[in-house]
């Protein structure tokens, strides 16, 4: 397909009205991707050209793009029950997805709140942290402990447990009250740099550090993610997560699980905390729980949490209009139908190694510097040596990762993220479906491209 009238149309209306996400609008007059159909592991843009979705949307589209049953889910919903509120009422498809979901999680998570997105389930599970302290006769644990360069959403208190300061400057003051504690980047391990099991016990003890300088009677909760994202996918080391599980028994501090990314498969389990074996006290999803066909978030908490909510007139004092929306819930089924039909999960687990030893091949470039995740989920950090692990300046990320190498990709045909809120990242986190045959082709696009820029640098 040609450069098309209805192609520059779109491209230029979109830069006439449309204010996207996280994006520079000034100082290029580029035309802007207009992506119009999904198939499998592909998408299209308006020109007709085809890209590997490297990304599943945004972590998200985790059954693939174009499915059918996923459509007619929706459709058929929105002819039965195209909405109605959660408020003090109940819809059969909200009903059957907190009973499913409920059943699947690890433990006693047996209630669901049913949001809109992840960030609104981050900002839930605070809110009812809070809360729930209040009720049990603890008010003044309200903070929370995150970590650094993590992300957790763009409210205002989900803003204020992420751990981005270039994410947060422009809307400083935020919500006071949350503590950073070290990430598990061991490629960059400032303690402990030569033992993977003792650098785990010394980065879980930060977080004990931290709860005890600031007070454990002041301190509410723990935000962590399975496998965190921001960075480029640090993995929890051996015992990590039992040493954090430790520490919040011992203080009284809940335990969040992010899994806005991690749950649904993308670590090759339902749940991220199943695959590394720990118990939170609450999960955040959304994300891969529609496969990104329809917004939708949850938050999973422990029959404890509630426990003090089914006394006399307690309310939970929060909700949003679409929370938990019966077209929404609708696709969730359907998608978890397929997951469960297909074996998507057994499927990432039979094929992650595949995947990072594909992606292992790259370590032989000069500018390859670390290859890191797990399941489908992978950050390639990129360094000006090697043997220092030196990282870019500001100029050459600037110019070499924003003016190079992200439009160098996509132009190539895969669509990724390059990112340097923390080092400088390449981040793969394809379809669940994927197979050999696309980490063969996400490899050789980015050999090619990263050859290319090491010449830039």
């Amino acid at each position: 397909m040609s450069n098309t009238p209805d192609a520059r149309r779109l491209s230029d209306a979109a830069r006439d009205h449309l204010w996207m996400h996280f994006t520079r609008h000034g100082g290029t007059e580029s035309e802007i991707p207009v992506i119009v159909r999904g198939e499998g592991a592909y998408v299209w843009d308006a020109h007709g050209r085809r890209y590997l979705d490297g990304l599943a949307g945004l972590f998200a589209v985790s059954v693939g793009h174009g499915r059918e049953e996923l459509a007619e889910a929706a459709a058929k919903q929105t002819r039965e029950l195209a909405y109605f509120p959660l408020w003090g009422t109940a819809h059969p498809t909200a009903v059957e997805l907190a009973e499913r979901l409920a059943t699947d999680a690890p433990g006693d998570l047996n209630r669901v709140f049913l949001t809109v997105s992840g960030g609104e389930s981050v900002e839930t599970a605070w809110k009812l942290a809070k809360q729930y302290y209040k009720l049990v006769g603890k008010p003044t644990k309200h903070k929370v402990v995150s970590r650094a360069l993590a992300y957790h959403g763009t409210s205002a208190g989900a803003l204020s447990i992420t751990g981005l300061p270039g994410a947060k400057q422009d809307f400083e003051p935020l919500v006071p009250s949350t503590l950073k504690v070290p990430n598990t980047n061991f490629y960059r391990a400032p303690e402990h740099a030569d033992d993977y099991v003792a650098f785990g016990r010394w980065a879980a003890d930060q977080i004990e550090q931290a709860i005890v300088l600031e007070g454990p009677d002041t301190v509410a909760a723990v935000f962590l993610e399975p496998l965190q994202n921001t960075g480029g996918c640090f993995p929890p080391p051996p015992g990590y997560f039992e040493r954090v599980r430790e520490i919040c028994d011992t203080h009284d501090v809940l335990l969040v699980s992010d899994e806005v990314i991690c749950a649904f498969g993308r670590l090759g389990h339902d749940f991220g905390a199943k695959r590394y074996g720990y118990q939170p006290d609450m999960i955040t999803t959304a994300k891969g729980l529609t496969s990104g066909y329809a917004p939708l978030g949850a938050v999973l908490a422990s029959d404890r949490l509630m426990e003090p909510f089914l006394r006399g007139t307690t309310t939970f004092m929060h909700g949003s209009t679409y929370g938990g929306h019966p077209v929404s819930c609708a696709v969730a089924m359907a998608n978890l139908d397929i997951i469960e039909r297909e074996g998507i999960y057994d499927h990432v687990r039979a094929n992650e190694q595949a995947f990072r030893s594909t992606l292992d091949k790259l370590h032989d470039l000069p500018i390859v510097g670390d290859v890191r995740g797990a399941g489908f989920f992978y950050g390639i950090e990129l360094v000006k040596d090697k043997a220092t692990k030196e990282t870019f300046t500001a100029e050459e990320s600037e110019r070499v990762l924003r003016g190079f190498l992200s439009t160098a990709l996509f132009d190539n045909g895969l669509y990724c993220r390059a990112d340097d809120r923390g080092e400088p990242v390449v981040q793969l986190s394809p379809p669940l479906i994927c197979e050999q045959s696309h980490f063969d082709e996400m490899e050789q696009v980015l050999r090619s491209v990263l050859t290319e820029a090491w010449t830039k640098l």
